[in-house]
């Protein structure tokens, strides 16, 4: 564990959040409440049906109840603070509580990244190798998977927090987004943060795009086998076992990698704080909307539950 020393004179910091859209605060306001609200309901939904529903006890619901965790926590880590951002003329937030914020944010974007592989390869195992599925797939391996997930992120992006907290820091202290994020904290550091952001690069970079190429390679098989079924009904089947899962997928690596492709430089902050707004806060809102909406399993479960219910 690195040693944390006396390290910060910076007691708190402003974030400017959206300064030129503060005509429109209110309106700023509802909506980020209205999809907290939505991303909360929703996936405290998904959870309760596939705790319940006898029809949704498999790997492939398991892990989307971890997504849905994840994506609770994101919207947690995020959106509160973001809502007294929007509405403050003069939002604050401790540097403690700025650390706490970039360390819970960015453990569930390892989380959601692990999950959404691990979904990939579920639909993979389900698709290309169908037989050997029940072996391959089986409770044990999937409960290894979930407790190596959470405890691999959290682990590995504590590290990331104790090296910050080694940097000292001197001002200004004033970040010009809505939330803190790994490079504005960098930004407020007077150390030199340049071996920070070489270990950030050679653990996070190789680790997303390893994840990202097993998803590519996962779903090129998939469609490949799927392509070779004779049935125009076999087809639409498969297809419509993965489908939801391939449009999240898209959703969330073509943010982040328009988020992180695009140079820094000469772009717009507000392009940027729109890109991270995607992937940060919309994406987590339109997980459970797309999967109670396209998934025929958790449709039919939320139906059973309401009957039951009455």
């Amino acid at each position: 564990m690195l040693p944390v020393r006396n390290w910060s004179v910076i007691a708190e910091i402003h974030l400017l959040g959206f300064q030129t859209l503060w005509p429109f605060s209110l309106l700023l306001f509802i909506s980020f409440l209205l999809i907290y609200w939505l991303t909360i309901s929703g996936n405290m939904i998904i959870i309760l049906l596939v705790t319940r529903s006898r029809s949704l006890q498999s790997p492939m619901y398991l892990f989307l109840t971890q997504l849905s965790l994840s994506d609770s926590l994101m919207a947690t880590s995020i959106i509160p603070n973001t809502l007294y951002v929007v509405m403050g003329s003069d939002a604050t937030i401790t540097f403690t509580g700025c650390l706490t914020q970039f360390y819970f944010f960015s453990a569930s974007l390892a989380l959601e990244s692990l999950f959404l592989t691990g979904m990939s390869y579920d639909r993979y195992v389900a698709i290309c190798n169908p037989l050997h599925y029940n072996i391959i797939m089986d409770y044990l391996f999937c409960m290894k998977f979930i407790v190596f997930s959470w405890g691999f992120s959290f682990s590995v992006i504590l590290n990331h927090v104790l090296a910050v907290c080694n940097l000292e820091f001197c001002g200004p202290s004033v970040i010009d987004h809505y939330f803190c994020d790994l490079s504005p904290l960098l930004e407020l550091s007077c150390s030199d943060t340049f071996i920070v952001e070489v270990e950030v690069t050679l653990l996070v970079i190789p680790m997303a795009l390893f994840q990202f190429l097993l998803v590519i390679v996962s779903y090129s098989y998939i469609i490949f086998t799927i392509l070779r079924i004779p049935s125009v009904v076999g087809r639409q089947k498969a297809f419509s076992t993965c489908s939801s899962h391939l449009t999240l997928v898209s959703m969330y690596y073509g943010t982040l990698l328009c988020t992180y492709l695009v140079p820094t430089r000469g772009q717009s902050l507000n392009a940027s704080k729109v890109l991270s707004l995607l992937y940060t806060v919309v994406i987590s809102c339109i997980n459970p909307i797309v999967y109670s909406l396209r998934n025929k399993d958790i449709k039919e479960a939320f139906y059973k539950c309401n009957f039951l219910m009455r």
